[in-house]
């Protein structure tokens, strides 16, 4: 065990953590109407309670479990075998189980986005224990866990290169957060804008400290390699924050808070896979086209395929995921067929497992509250609670 290292990865833990909880939720809350943002809250700290559980139970072992190429096995189920001096490299491996918790945690959670407003909250739990269990577990061990698309896999000696997460998490939440929000539909009512771009700002301003743990936890080793990834994600972040609201104002004459902090998250997304990979002027490159691609990646699935993807799940994560896993190979860092043929193989396999589990879960609890819980809104109606009381 090397005490550096792990007293890095239990700061960058609690980073990663911090980016669901309060991160994610104050960042999709404020996005959502007044009537809604406890349903954010409630979703995204059940989710966190939800898949903690589930990735000790059976999660952790099929992704990072001594299996086959496909999956892990069942053989670390309830960290079975480990104890407090198991190593895993030159960390304690119950500490790597709890990192690797913290991404199980959130990739569910960003799929938050795609659904809000509309979705029964039962629904939203078991979808979740399911997708995590037979999409997201699988592919991190494809990814990571020494599986079919790592190194000596099915694309050779030099497998898919994803550092912390653009296919495992970004690319898988973003298409399944799209498949949902197809068979929800639309809202009754999209137009309405945000009700609070202040918890917004907060909520990415915490989305960006913590993706510093997601990013440079992913070296797990506190050495320059950690340092370096730390440094392209902000310089990454701060370029696109400032593109998306550089193409705001030439488009509409104005730029806005929501659209410089979603740009910030297209940043972070996209130099995720990437950071460990590339120096600062690629970091640069990588976010200041991000926040350019992803605001029309949104213009495109809001306004030309009328998709009700409700807080652009699939435009910020989905497509910036994808585009800095496919820029590592335009940057030389990794094989074209590696990174190209992994996104389409975990694309298809996302898809059709997110359907699938759509119709079954479906079966067991309805997937969309009726009209009048929506028209009232989810917290009063599902919870029982308000997030403002306005008669005090």
């Amino acid at each position: 065990m090397n005490g550096a290292d792990t007293a890095w990865i239990i700061v960058a833990t609690a980073l990663v953590l911090f980016m669901t909880l309060p991160g994610l939720a104050l960042f999709y809350g404020g996005l959502v109407r007044a009537r809604n943002v406890l349903s954010v809250f409630m979703q995204c700290y059940a989710i966190a309670c939800l898949m903690s559980l589930i990735w000790f139970i059976a999660g952790y072992s099929i992704a990072f479990g001594e299996g086959n190429a496909y999956w892990g096995g069942l053989g670390k189920m309830f960290l079975g075998g480990i104890t407090a001096d198991t190593l895993s490299g030159t960390l304690p491996e119950v500490l790597f189980f709890a990192f690797q918790m913290t991404f199980a945690i959130i990739t569910p959670a960003l799929i938050v986005g795609a659904y809000v407003e509309r979705i029964g909250f039962g629904f939203v739990l078991l979808f979740s224990a399911l997708w995590l269990l037979l999409c997201y577990a699988p592919v991190a061990h494809w990814v990571w866990g020494g599986g079919l698309l790592s190194d000596g896999g099915i694309f050779g000696e030099t497998g898919v290169r994803d550092f912390a997460g653009g296919i495992v998490v970004h690319e898988t939440a973003g298409l399944a957060a799209l498949v949902l929000a197809v068979a929800l539909g639309a809202r009754k009512n999209r137009t309405t804008p945000p009700h609070n771009p202040g918890m917004v700002m907060v909520g990415a301003a915490m989305l960006w400290v913590g993706w510093f743990g997601f990013n440079g936890g992913s070296q797990l080793a506190a050495d320059g390699g950690a340092a370096m990834a730390i440094t392209v994600t902000h310089i990454s972040a701060a370029a696109a924050s400032l593109t998306w609201a550089l193409w705001e104002r030439i488009k509409f004459g104005k730029s806005s808070l929501v659209g410089m902090v979603t740009g910030t998250i297209a940043g972070l997304a996209s130099i995720t896979p990437a950071s460990g990979f590339v120096g600062p002027v690629e970091a640069l490159i990588i976010g200041a086209v991000a926040g350019i691609l992803c605001q029309e990646a949104v213009t495109l699935i809001r306004e030309k395929l009328k998709i009700d993807d409700t807080l652009d799940v699939f435009a910020v994560h989905g497509v910036g995921g994808v585009f800095g896993t496919i820029m590592i190979a335009a940057f030389g860092a990794g094989s074209w067929a590696a990174q190209l043929g992994s996104l389409a193989i975990v694309g298809v396999f996302t898809v059709v497992v997110t359907f699938v589990l759509i119709k079954l879960v479906g079966l067991i609890t309805p997937l969309r509250v009726d009209e009048e819980t929506e028209t009232n809104g989810l917290d009063l109606s599902v919870h029982g609670e308000r997030a403002y009381d306005l008669t005090s």
